[in-house]
């Protein structure tokens, strides 16, 4: 599933750091039934290849997986080989943006001012990770969509929960990369789920 596709369904990106191949399809599947349909395992996970190959066979039709944390052109050819389409990483490598377009992937690299904002579209980008978001504000966002063009999806990501998606949508927000908001390492398919509905009970008063 193309990230675009997974973003028109649900804007939200469920970020499994620490997951294990073991626990990755049990997770997914409670994020899938609650309406996530985008997951990336970090590459500082547990055998994070693993887990995104399991991810692509089992659900690559269904929802837009991939890798977050991406730091070289090297790992997003991994990322490839396992079978993911997205890469997420926290800053904006010009390097990685560009493999990432040669491979027909969806990058979605980090920034935080203009310049880093300008620099990976002109790279190829047009997923745009705010990271920290929480260190910038909603006010932040809101002065840069003033400049950004139309193209660019700007992601919330870095403190950002149910609590305050609300107003980053207003701010111009239209996607949310959630981690401990959806997933902590270690714990049960339970919380993931109670964690996922919340998550989408929000989701769905943005709209």
């Amino acid at each position: 599933m193309r990230l675009d596709d997974a973003l028109a369904e649900a804007p939200v990106v469920a970020i499994v750091r620490g997951v294990t191949a073991d626990e990755i399809l049990d997770h997914a599947a409670v994020l899938f039934e609650a309406g996530v349909r985008g997951v990336e395992v970090p590459m500082n996970s547990p055998d994070p290849l693993r887990s995104i190959e399991r991810l692509a066979a089992e659900f690559g039709d269904r929802m837009a997986v991939g890798a977050g944390t991406v730091l070289t052109a090297h790992q997003v050819d991994q990322v490839s080989a396992a079978g993911g389409r997205i890469i997420v990483s926290p800053n904006t490598s010009h390097e990685v943006i560009r493999r990432a377009v040669s491979l027909r992937l969806d990058p979605a690299p980090g920034f935080a001012t203009a310049t880093e904002a300008f620099a990976a579209l002109e790279c190829g980008a047009r997923h745009l990770k705010l990271f920290p978001a929480v260190t910038y504000g909603p006010a932040h966002l809101k002065q840069l969509n003033a400049v950004l063009p139309a193209q660019a999806v700007v992601w919330a990501v870095g403190g950002v929960g149910p609590d305050s998606m609300a107003d980053w949508w207003a701010a111009g927000a239209r996607a949310f990369g959630l981690g401990g908001e959806l997933y902590r390492a270690g714990q049960s398919v339970d919380d993931t789920r109670t964690k996922a509905a919340r998550v989408m009970e929000t989701v769905r008063g943005l709209r």
